[in-house]
């Protein structure tokens, strides 16, 4: 947000000093309002404060948060979820789609060689508990893992697509990958109903050849689609957890454990799918990712938990450092479903990471990171929550954002380019900005919460448009803002219920088509807003870190319409999101102030403010004009 010059910073202090009024929570006593055309005035209103009211229509329905992101906690959770399979006929993912001609079973040893039974053609050879499957046939086999090996593996050769069944099998190869597949076709991982698998692979990789790929300790050169009820865990010491030179996907049901010491947790090339199933991701290394893909990750359905807590490292190819992320995409990320945990607590640490778009159509979305930003010399790398180089679209569900981290750039939601929230609820803090576009930033519905203790609570580097939902927009003192657009670019407010608070006020332009008021008001204070005997909402202001500077807008006002405004008083009933109540009955305060309401807010500074149409040392209401700095 623009800062205000030192002459303001001066005339501030001075109006502040001769105008405020602490004792009664209000800044200021006769202030004046501009309208469009013609002028009102504000002062102490004639309401009895003692008189408790009727109520307005609840603007707050249907609001799935519980208002805690600043402490909602996050923990893996390897407890199955009660999902069912709806197999679509027309998706070859779906094992049962697919007809097999053969089963062959591996049994592993401690104690001597793997078996194999059900091989009357010779597709697997044995070397110890080194198994190699080589299918030239036209035969699509199901392969069934079973036993318990510490030095040995399983590896596939197949020009077509098969199954791997883990029946309560362990596989640990100390000299690389406990499963290589080479096949590039289809293959189905069926973690068998009821059992538990684990996969383990060494710290170097002396089984790798120049040619052939070995980049994980589960990796496959085709699709990876994981299904059944069972369990799998698989503990990567080298390289990726999960890895796919094509794509990954989980289906209902599985239920998957990765920890990944040394590389990223799971990695599809093309695509990761998350159409169900519960997935827990463990990464510790450097710089390393969740989830990783070239292409798309998509979140369908089931529980998905990420944990990254390795630190950063400088990136000789992009000239800057590079630091974990839960999720890193090239390509898009669509939330469609399902419920998505990310904890990230290394420096420069991020929850989602997307080249291009993110989409968040439905689903729980939970984000915390705790890292602080590391800047030098070479470069910089910032905490983020949610960081898009493309558009952000939110159109349902529900987006939960804490940043617990320091320093400039730690953002909730960062879109280099515009951001879109339709529907849904978005909740975000932070010590930067809490949502901020590079670009134009839309709000036409949904709940949003955002806050920030250290600068603009919602920041458009472009304009700004509120065109429906319900906004609280709380930033820190001066000079920052609740709302923000950039200085050569507007702020409307064409609908919704929007409340926004910070050191200083963001000019909304007078072709708005929704009225709003203006006041400066005490941190912590309770403000109740009457139209006569009938109460329209309360307010509560943040205690702490936050300005004076409060605007309120609310599909009730009518411009050049008086409203009132109790100080402290009593609120019953309704429902809330956050500090903002409607539906509520408003009961006796300390005080009453009468409001005119305008489309226009001049810009201004809270905590006494002077320069074209006093508000009691809070916002200025006047037609058009920006701040005086």
């Amino acid at each position: 947000m623009k800062k205000m010059n030192q002459f303001w910073v001066m005339f501030t202090l001075v109006f502040a000093a001769m105008a405020c009024s602490t004792d009664d929570g209000w800044y200021g006593e006769g202030w004046t309002n501009q309208g469009n055309s013609t002028s009102s005035t504000t002062n102490e209103s004639n309401d009895d404060n003692s008189n408790s009211t009727s109520t307005a229509d609840d603007v707050i329905t249907g609001v799935t948060s519980d208002g805690d992101v600043t402490s909602f906690t996050i923990a893996l959770d390897k407890n199955a979820l009660s999902e069912s399979v709806n197999v679509d006929t027309n998706d070859d993912d779906y094992i049962e789609n697919t007809t097999f001609d053969k089963t062959i079973t591996v049994t592993f040893s401690q104690s001597g060689n793997a078996s194999v039974s059900g091989d009357e053609s010779g597709i697997v050879s044995i070397n110890g508990n080194d198994v190699i499957a080589t299918n030239n046939t036209d035969l699509v086999i199901k392969y069934v893992l079973t036993g318990e090996t510490s030095d040995g593996f399983f590896k596939l050769y197949s020009t077509k697509k098969q199954a791997i069944v883990l029946n309560s099998v362990s596989i640990t190869n100390p000299d690389g990958a406990a499963i290589n597949n080479q096949s590039k076709k289809r293959t189905f991982i069926v973690l068998n109903d009821g059992t538990k698998n684990y996969l383990t692979d060494g710290a170097n990789y002396s089984d790798a050849t120049d040619s052939e790929d070995m980049k994980g300790c589960f990796f496959s050169e085709g699709q990876l689609i994981f299904s059944g009820s069972g369990y799998l865990e698989v503990d990567a010491n080298c390289k990726a957890g999960i890895r796919s030179d094509d794509y990954v996907r989980t289906m209902p049901k599985a239920n998957i454990w990765v920890d990944a010491s040394s590389g990223n947790g799971i990695r599809g090339n093309e695509a990761v799918i998350m159409t169900g199933g519960v997935v827990n991701i463990n990464v510790t290394g450097t710089a390393d990712k969740g989830i990783s893909t070239d292409g798309e990750v998509r979140i369908e359905g089931g529980r998905t938990t990420i944990f990254t807590s390795g630190g950063y490292e400088y990136d000789s190819d992009e000239n800057d450092y590079s630091a974990c992320s839960g999720i890193k995409a090239d390509s898009v990320i669509n939330i469609n479903g399902g419920e998505l945990n990310i904890k990230s607590t290394g420096t420069g640490g991020k929850g989602l990471n997307c080249d291009d778009e993110i989409n968040i159509n439905d689903g729980v979305v939970r984000i915390i990171t705790t890292g602080k930003r590391q800047k030098d010399s070479k470069g910089s790398v910032s905490p983020k929550g949610i960081k898009a180089d493309g558009k952000i679209n939110v159109s349902g569900g529900q987006t939960q954002v804490r940043l617990e981290g320091t320093g400039d750039g730690t953002e909730g939601i960062e879109s280099k380019s515009e951001i879109h929230i339709e529907a849904g609820t978005v909740e975000s803090y932070s010590y930067d900005d809490a949502i901020n576009s590079a670009g134009n930033l839309y709000i036409d519905g949904g709940y949003v919460y955002a806050r920030s203790y250290n600068n603009d609570a919602i920041d458009a580097n472009k304009n700004l448009y509120i065109n429906g939902g319900v906004v609280i927009a709380e930033g820190a003192g001066q000079p920052e803002c609740g709302l923000d657009a950039a200085e050569q670019y507007k702020a409307y407010i064409n609908g919704g219920t929007v409340i926004a608070i910070g050191g200083g006020m963001q000019a909304i332009d007078s072709s708005s088509k929704q009225a709003s008021i203006a006041i400066s008001a005490s941190m912590g204070m309770k403000v109740g807003i009457l139209d006569g005997s009938k109460a329209i909402l309360a307010y509560t202001t943040p205690s702490s870190n936050c300005g004076t500077a409060l605007m309120i807008s609310s599909p009730s006002f009518k411009s050049g319409s008086s409203y009132t405004l109790r100080a402290g008083c009593e609120v019953s009933g309704g429902t809330s999101f956050y500090n903002l109540t409607t539906g509520c009955t408003i009961g006796s305060g300390s005080q009453s102030l009468d409001v005119t309401a305008s489309t226009a807010v001049n810009g201004s500074m809270g905590g006494g403010m002077g320069g074209g149409g006093n508000m009691g040392g809070g916002g200025n209401m006047g037609g058009g004009g920006g701040r005086p700095w």
